[in-house]
C-alpha cells in the first residue's frame, strides 16, 4: 500500500523535500562502465556493436538492420484490431504535432533594421525505444511522427530485440531504418556513426540507467531530449474523487518498472484509505502484479493536506511527468500548479488516454525536471537562426552606442568594424 503521511505530521515537508529530489539519479555507479562501451563503439565501429552487445545479452543481433520491407512486412503481421489502433495513435499524434509547426518571421523595427529568425529541422534523428521488461511500439510513434513533422530528413529507431509490434509502429511513422541495437551501444552507435549505423544529430527517447548515463556522456556531440528517469504519476483527488479509478490511474504507472514512482495527494485520511484498499484488491488482479507492487511498496506515496492550495503547492513542488486531477474544478486547480508534464483533467482521462492516443507525445520529463523542460514536441527537431540585416542609415544610428559598448569592454577591433562602415 502507498505510505500515507499527513499535513500535520513533522515528517510531511522533509518527506516531500526528498521526493521533489528524486530526478537526481546517481548515474556516476554505471558511469566508469558505460564511458568504456562508448569509447568501445566509438573506435570499433561495427564490430563492436556486435561484440559488446554479445558481451552483454549474450547474444548476437541478426540481423542488425530492419529496413521499410521488413517493417510494412511486421506492420501486415498484425490483427486488424491492432493494425487499426496503430494508425489511429500516429494520426491524432500527427494531427497534434502539426500545431507546433513555426514558419519563422522577418520584420524590419523602427529604426530600420532587418530582424527575425529561420527555422529548419534537424538532417538525421535518432529515437531509442525501449525493450526490456515491456514493448513499446507506441514510444516509436511518440517520439518519431514528431520529428517527421517537423521535417527532419531521416529518423532512425535503435531497440534491443524488435518486436513485430515495434516494426509496425516504426512503419507507420515514416521510420527509415530500426537496428537491434539497446542501452549503451545503441546511444553509442547513434552518437559517433558506425559503417552501417549513421551519426544523427539528436537522440530522442527514455530508458535505463545505461541509456541515460550514455546520453549524458555523449552530450555536445549530439543533441539529447534529456535525462529520463523512471516513470511516475501523481493523481490530486478531492472527496467526489472514485477510489477504484484513482487506484486504476496509480497502477497504470506502477506497472511500468519497479521503480516507478506512484504518488497521490488527498484531502482525507478517509479518501487515502479508501485508496489503498482498492489498490490492494486490484494489483490482486494484475498480471503484471510483481512490477506494481514492488513499485507501490517502495516509492508509493499519500500526502493528505489541509485544502487545494495546499495540493497545488505540493503538486508544483513534485513537479510530476503525469499529473491528474480527479477534482470537482480540475481548470481551476491546475491554474495554481506551475510544474507538470502532461496534466489529465477529470474523472473521465486516464493517463492511459496520453501514453497512446490523445495526441501529444508521451516522452516526458521526469524526476522534476518538468519545471524547466517540456514535453517532447516539434520544437525539438528544428534549429533557429538569428536574421539581422542593417542598411547604412540604419547602422548609423546605432553605431555611436556599438561602438561605446565595444569600447566598454576593450574590444577595439569590434569598434573598428562598425566605424569602417560609417566613416569616410
Amino acid at each position: 500500500m502507498l505510505r500515507v503521511i499527513e499535513q500535520e505530521e513533522p515528517p510531511f515537508e522533509p518527506t516531500l523535500a526528498a521526493l521533489a529530489t528524486r530526478g537526481e539519479t546517481d548515474l556516476l555507479a554505471v558511469e566508469p562502465a558505460v564511458r568504456a562501451i562508448l569509447d568501445e563503439i566509438r573506435e570499433g565501429g561495427d564490430p563492436a556493436l556486435l561484440s559488446v552487445t554479445q558481451r552483454i545479452d549474450g547474444r548476437t543481433p541478426a540481423p542488425l538492420v530492419f529496413g521499410p520491407d521488413a517493417m510494412r512486412e511486421a506492420l501486415g503481421s498484425l490483427s486488424a484490431e491492432h493494425r487499426d489502433a496503430l494508425t489511429l495513435a500516429a494520426a491524432r499524434i500527427r494531427a497534434f504535432h502539426e500545431h507546433q509547426r513555426e514558419p519563422g518571421r522577418s520584420f524590419t523595427d523602427s529604426d530600420g533594421v532587418r530582424l527575425g529568425w529561420r527555422i529548419r529541422p534537424l538532417q538525421r534523428v535518432g529515437v531509442y525505444a525501449p525493450g526490456g521488461k515491456a514493448r513499446y511500439p507506441s514510444s516509436v510513434l511518440m517520439a518519431a511522427i514528431p520529428a517527421r513533422v517537423a521535417g527532419v530528413r531521416e529518423v532512425v529507431v535503435c531497440t534491443p530485440r524488435p518486436t513485430a509490434e515495434v516494426l509496425a509502429a516504426a512503419s507507420i511513422a515514416g521510420v527509415d531504418q530500426v537496428f537491434d541495437l539497446g542501452g549503451a551501444v545503441a546511444v553509442g552507435a547513434l552518437a559517433y556513426g558506425t559503417a552501417t549505423v549513421p551519426r544523427v544529430d539528436k537522440i530522442v527517447g527514455p530508458g535505463n540507467l545505461y541509456v541515460t548515463a550514455a546520453k549524458r556522456l555523449v552530450f555536445g556531440r549530439v543533441a539529447i531530449d534529456g535525462l529520463a528517469g523512471p516513470s511516475e504519476i501523481l493523481v490530486v483527488a478531492d472527496d467526489h474523487a472514485n477510489p477504484e479509478v484513482v487506484a486504476a490511474d496509480l497502477l497504470s504507472q506502477a506497472e511500468h518498472d519497479e521503480a516507478a514512482y506512484p504518488l497521490l495527494v488527498t484531502l482525507s485520511r478517509s479518501m487515502a484509505n479508501r485508496v489503498n484498499a482498492a489498490l490492494v484488491a486490484q494489483l490482486a488482479r494484475l498480471p503484471r502484479r510483481e512490477v506494481a507492487q514492488a513499485s507501490v511498496s517502495t516509492h508509493g506515496m499519500c500526502f493528505v493536506v489541509r485544502s487545494l492550495d495546499d495540493a497545488a503547492r505540493v503538486a508544483t513542488t513534485l513537479a510530476a511527468e503525469h499529473l491528474a486531477l480527479l477534482v470537482r474544478d480540475p481548470d481551476a486547480l491546475f491554474a495554481n500548479i506551475d510544474a507538470a508534464g502532461a496534466v489529465f483533467l477529470g474523472d473521465f482521462t486516464p493517463e492511459a488516454a496520453g501514453d497512446y492516443l490523445a495526441g501529444p507525445s508521451h516522452v516526458l520529463p521526469t524526476g522534476g525536471a518538468v519545471r524547466f523542460s517540456s514535453p517532447l514536441g516539434v520544437y525539438d527537431f528544428v534549429t533557429r537562426t538569428s536574421i539581422i540585416q542593417y542598411d547604412r542609415e540604419a547602422l548609423c544610428k546605432h553605431a555611436d552606442a556599438i561602438v561605446s559598448l565595444a569600447r566598454l569592454e576593450g574590444l577595439e577591433a569590434h569598434a573598428r568594424a562598425v566605424l569602417t562602415r560609417t566613416q569616410g
